[in-house]
């Protein structure tokens, strides 16, 4: 076994020897790198930045605590506690929630908008959307004690949704009027069967009619039918406004040209200092216009969109899908953010032209003569004031820029 360790030895100091030497040739002694002569630089004296940064450095490792120093990951966790604990004492101190508190810190992101608004033009109340109806409803009541023909005509031409039904009860009530007022002496013109089946298809079925006829001068009277011992129910025109047959013909005039009443979009103009979360909203559930059908068939349309995503669709397919999409939405909160990061908000219909958001900036403005441009996500340029809100995919929310065109 010792000789065994022997060859072995013998073995790694012949490889180790270095390289080999013919026994006839003159020995050679190992060649040595010439060494090059560097004259030595002068020390140059740090200079005062340089002594300044070796001080801090040498204060904060006297200030660095004995023993082993926490990890990066450690040091992250513990500076986040810190944060929390005093971001909630300074909150405690205002009486905030931590909730509150994150609001308060977001700024323009926070408020939004609470819901849409309207403004009644009746009574100029501002009221929320689904109180909007009623509070109509309720004013136009009101006002028959001051017109009751006016109130009369309001309730016909609001409160019947088909607009072909209202065009044609106002014509046939016209017509009534009409005959009326072109032959006064005659006395079937001036009476009105109840139980006619015109009056009761076009005009007895719809609301606000029958209030009508009374407020311009109509009574309910029994009257017999003449050959039979019935009787039958008729509105007759009073005797008195027989004297009076240009107020029938200013009654019928506006009863023609009458629109429905509708409550003005509150625009709540608001300003906003400059945030980095301006285009963060919340929106409230005024802001989409889903059914309660639509809700409940939510989850089979995202069943149906999951498939539709591996299939191939056209571009008019892909168009007609986006559309479909854009009309959940009857309003829209746009932000102008202004060169010196301000921000003014409103709300719209999802269905306005951009040239409203154009005279809605200018108003705003101090100087409302001043040419400005609106650019949309990505820089697009609004130039097109005829567009919709909606054809221009600025919906249910965004966030525009606004630039002055200085010459």
């Amino acid at each position: 076994m010792r000789k065994f360790f022997q060859e072995i030895k013998a073995d790694l100091k012949f490889k180790t020897a270095g390289p080999g030497q013919k026994l006839s040739e003159p020995s050679r002694a190992p060649k040595e790198k010439p060494k090059a002569e560097v004259a030595p630089k002068p020390r140059q004296a740090p200079t005062d930045e340089a002594q300044m940064a070796a001080a801090a450095a040498l204060a904060r490792l006297e200030l660095k605590p004995k023993g082993k120093a926490p990890s990066a990951s450690q040091e992250a966790i513990k500076n986040q506690v810190k944060k929390e604990l005093m971001a909630e004492a300074a909150a405690s101190e205002k009486g905030l929630s931590m909730e509150e508190k994150e609001q308060e810190e977001q700024g323009a992101a926070a408020p939004s908008v609470s819901g849409v608004y309207f403004i009644c033009p009746l009574t100029g109340d501002i009221v929320r959307k689904d109180q909007k109806e009623k509070h109509l409803r309720e004013a136009i009541q009101a006002y028959f004690s001051v017109d009751p023909v006016a109130a009369s005509i309001m309730e016909i031409h609001t409160f019947n949704k088909d607009r072909e039904k209202v065009r044609a009860c106002v014509e046939t009530m016209a017509k009534y009027l009409d005959n009326i007022y072109l032959h006064p002496e005659e006395e079937k013109y001036r009476k009105i069967k109840l139980q006619n089946k015109v009056f009761q298809e076009r005009i007895s079925c719809l609301e606000g009619t029958h209030k009508f006829f009374q407020a311009v001068g109509f009574e309910t009277k029994t009257l017999p039918v003449p050959g039979q011992e019935a009787t039958e129910e008729y509105y007759v025109l009073k005797e008195e406004m027989l004297s009076r047959l240009e107020e029938l013909k200013d009654c019928k005039e506006q009863l023609l040209s009458s629109e429905p009443v509708r409550a003005q979009l509150h625009r709540q103009l608001t300003v906003f200092q400059p945030s980095p979360a301006a285009a963060r909203f919340e929106l409230p559930h005024d802001f989409f216009n889903l059914t309660a059908e639509e809700l409940r068939r939510e989850q089979r349309l995202r069943t149906e969109a999951v498939e539709k995503a591996s299939m191939l669709r056209t571009r008019a397919m892909r168009e007609k899908e986006e559309q479909r999409e854009m009309r959940k939405y009857n309003y829209t909160l746009l932000r102008v953010r202004f060169p010196d990061g301000y921000i003014l908000q409103g709300t719209f219909y999802a269905r306005e032209s951009v040239s409203v958001l154009y005279n809605f900036v200018r108003e705003a403005l101090r100087e409302d003569w001043l040419p400005f441009e609106l650019l949309g996500p990505g820089g697009l340029k609004l130039t097109d004031e005829n567009l919709a809100f909606n054809e221009c995919g600025l919906l249910p929310a965004s966030v525009v820029s606004l630039l002055f065109n200085t010459i």
